[in-house]
């Protein structure tokens, strides 16, 4: 177990290697990775069965304690990425099936990766923590809503049954999660390390899917594809931490608020456009999951150089 543990540390570490790796080989190499397109749900369940382990009644409660803050956040996450992604896909000319991607990633919740790049910032790891798991719960009922009123314009959107496969591979999984832990209690704890491992291979596994399955349109667009997203993303960063200022949180709030605004679950929005829009809609997720890996620890340093800084300046 502890050689398991070992493993699942490393390749959590080093996720970002990973993603990017796999990017790169099945876009040379497609014909390896096109037979992973029809698991993306799978893994994407399994994913979020494996983060409904990790939760716990304590990171609920702490939605609880500090309703305005943890609320600022989940507002944050559901406005202004949509917002944003709905502004660029509009300035930009772009076609519809990446304008639709674009605004798919950005109605998505946080994903559990932010809490991490919170924790390496020396944010606020609570009250981001709380700020997924609202985010995740609440995605349902507000990513359909959203996908509908943003992209509609564009393709025909049925928020009904993205309703029903978001409740499917996120919802049932988490509580199944939480359930399980709930029953096993210390038993469960040994295979929770092994949780990381599972994660890094389905989300790397989804992108080299999404890649593979439309190497020749990303051979066209995915530059431009490609700094479409970083730009929502580094946005996304910016106007969270802007919004953290605002209100007036600590600035151990504002870190949290801004990197959970900034980082979307690219594995749904890519799980979300292969089963309901074009795979090419599924593109803008990968490129996302590959960036977001990038930028979260770039953030996170800059983060937390700002405030030992500060902190030294203070001495």
């Amino acid at each position: 177990m502890k050689v398991l543990q070992k493993i699942s540390s490393f390749a959590g570490n080093t996720f970002a290697v990973w993603v990017v790796l796999f990017a790169i080989l099945s876009f040379l190499a497609p014909s390896g990775f096109t037979w992973l397109a029809e698991f993306i749900t799978p893994l994407l369940g399994i994913i979020m069965f494996g983060m409904g382990l990790t939760l716990s009644a304590d990171d609920f409660k702490e939605a609880f304690k500090r309703p305005k803050e943890v609320a600022i956040g989940v507002a944050g996450q559901f406005v202004i990425m949509p917002l944003l992604a709905f502004a660029l896909v509009s300035i930009f000319p772009v076609s519809t099936e990446v304008a639709v991607g674009v605004i798919l990633v950005g109605c998505c919740p946080g994903g559990t990766s932010s809490n991490v790049m919170t924790y390496l910032s020396k944010g606020d790891t609570a009250l981001s923590v709380s700020i997924t798991a609202v985010s995740t719960i609440l995605a349902p009922v507000l990513t359909p809503a959203l996908i509908y009123l943003f992209a509609s314009q564009w393709l025909e959107v049925s928020a009904g049954s993205l309703f029903v496969s978001i409740v499917q591979i996120v919802l049932v999984p988490i509580l199944l999660g939480l359930l399980v832990k709930a029953l096993l209690k210390e038993k469960v704890e040994a295979g929770i390390k092994a949780i990381p491992l599972v994660s890094v291979i389905g989300i790397v596994a989804i992108v080299a899917a999404v890649v593979s399955v439309n190497q020749e349109q990303i051979a066209e667009t995915g530059l431009f594809i490609f700094l479409l997203v970083v730009l929502h993303n580094t946005l996304g960063y910016l106007v969270g931490y802007g919004l953290g200022k605002v209100m007036r949180m600590e600035p151990k709030q504002q870190k949290a608020v801004s990197i959970e605004v900034g980082m979307q679950n690219s594995g749904l929005g890519a799980s979300l456009a292969a089963a309901h829009f074009n795979p090419l809609s599924a593109v803008p997720s990968a490129i996302f999951s590959v960036w977001h890996n990038i930028s979260g620890p770039i953030i996170a340093t800059i983060f937390r150089k700002l405030q030992e800084k500060e902190e030294n300046r203070n001495k």
